[in-house]
């Protein structure tokens, strides 16, 4: 168990992170310079990433566009003809952009966030036909008189729908609870038991649904976990320097009791050892059958933003028999080359709802604004996703381009969306919008982008010194 802040996660992270934004911002910004020059627009510039140029060519083409890699890999632009940014010569004025048609430049704007959407299509298409294995949502532990408990949820239950809709994967299913939370604080949904029957429960949130937004906080809250196989809480090595090392436990030892609390297997030695970095206790183990106690100081590690505690060992290879084979717990979503197409457009434009709903949601107060994530949040789950192989890392580079279409739709002046919303102003009104009201809104949307993202950072630095 290697700590998240490790240097050689930390630059698996970043080199994760700027691949991934650089793709994106790549393929968003060839939507705009592709359709741009299909409808006869001239482009200048097309640019992934801000400052400094560091690789610079020009075009062969009769346009002698500028092609630039610069320094800062946090977005892109390209640059048209365009008559607000200087003078035009007469010979070029209908290739300006302002000189389109309103729906020209509708297109353009839209191209973008199109793209990216595209981009999410032609990669879960990838997933779907090489394979993609899915966790199903199988029930682990229940908090006794939690939210789930109350509502009759049980061991082992296999979630099948949430709020009527089929959850086959894991995924699907934390994603229809938090949809289904957010809507009116109720979770309605439907489970298997392990003996084969269906009930329909609801787990009641009522106003504690925006606190179960933050991060990590919707399964403790809600008072259940997700099924894992059982083994048994037996020492299969050590970690050097770690806690465990430094209290002297070896492999072999069984650990029976944290401060005298029982431990079952391994899982619940994680569930006693993670709440408490730093915190003293005594291990109850056995070793050689000989009983004894070994006082340790739990050590501590990131994960997911948050520091929790860990003392620095694996578990024996030897699952606790439960009856349950691989294929209960996990699904196939493999579909042939034509199928997939189909499955991932599909996945894509639910994927696209459920973002901007929420995002609806957060503007309302719905749910917590500590669920906005920053670029060190995303550097860290780009990094997580390469480091777990490349099917992962396609997944999150998915959705990513998901959100970062959506997000640029929103009607804020100074995002594709925002100026769209002028675009057809001036279809209404017959005229351009005033370059004062243009002026006035490209501020106001600075603004909010300026305050979006005070707010991300501010999100991502709290979840590390929480």
């Amino acid at each position: 168990m290697i700590s998240t802040n490790s240097p050689l996660e930390v630059l698996i992270a970043i080199a994760a992170f700027i691949v991934a934004i650089g793709v994106l911002v790549a393929v968003h910004e060839f939507g705009h310079y592709w359709v741009a020059r299909r409808l006869g627009i001239k482009v200048l510039r097309f640019s992934i990433g801000f400052g400094k140029p560091l690789w610079r060519r020009t075009g062969k083409d009769p346009d002698r566009v500028e092609y630039v890699i610069a320094a800062i890999p946090l977005g892109g632009y390209v640059k048209l003809l365009d008559e607000r940014e200087g003078n035009v010569p007469d010979a070029e004025l209908p290739r300006a952009f302002t000189r389109q048609p309103v729906w020209k430049r509708i297109a353009v704007l839209l191209a973008g966030p199109m793209f990216n959407l595209i981009f999410a299509v032609f990669l879960y298409w990838i997933l779907f036909t090489a394979g993609v294995p899915a966790l199903r949502p199988i029930i682990g532990e229940v908090t006794p008189d939690s939210i789930a408990a109350r509502a009759g949820l049980r061991y082992e239950d296999q979630i099948i729908a949430v709020a009527g809709k089929p959850t086959e994967t894991l995924e699907a299913a934390t994603l229809g609870i938090i949809e289904d939370l957010t809507d009116d604080g109720t979770i309605e949904m439907r489970v298997r038991g392990v003996d084969g029957s269906e009930r329909d429960l609801a787990l009641i949130a009522g106003d504690r649904s925006r606190e179960l937004t933050q991060p990590e906080a919707l399964l403790p809250g809600l008072g259940f976990d997700i099924w894992q196989p059982k083994v048994p809480a037996v020492v299969a090595t050590v970690m050097p320097d770690s806690a465990a090392a430094k209290a002297g436990l070896q492999p072999g030892d069984k650990i029976l009791a944290v401060d005298q609390q029982p431990v079952a297997d391994f899982n619940q030695l994680v569930r006693q050892v993670k709440p408490n970095p730093g915190r003293s206790v005594t291990l109850e183990i056995e070793r050689d059958g000989q009983a004894m106690s070994v006082p340790i100081t739990i050590g501590e590690t990131t994960s997911g933003g948050r520091t929790v505690g860990l003392i620095g060992v694996t578990p024996v290879n030897q699952p606790i028999e439960t009856g349950r084979t691989p294929q209960d717990l996990f699904t196939l979503q493999k579909y042939g080359v034509l199928g997939s197409i189909s499955q991932a457009a599909a996945k894509t434009w639910d994927t696209s709802l459920f973002t901007l709903r929420i995002v609806g949601r957060i503007v309302t107060g719905n749910v917590s604004l500590k669920a906005i994530s920053g670029p060190i949040s995303i550097a860290e789950t780009t990094g997580f996703a390469a480091r777990q192989g490349w099917r992962i890392f396609l997944s999150t580079l998915a959705l990513i381009s998901i959100s970062l279409g959506v997000l640029n739709l929103m009607p804020i002046p100074i995002l594709d969306g925002g100026q769209i919303v002028y675009q057809l102003a001036e279809l209404v009104k017959g005229r351009p919008v005033s370059e004062r009201a243009q002026l006035l809104g490209q501020q106001i949307g600075i603004a909010m982008l300026i305050l979006m993202m005070t707010l991300a950072f501010y999100n991502d630095i709290a979840r590390h010194l929480n």
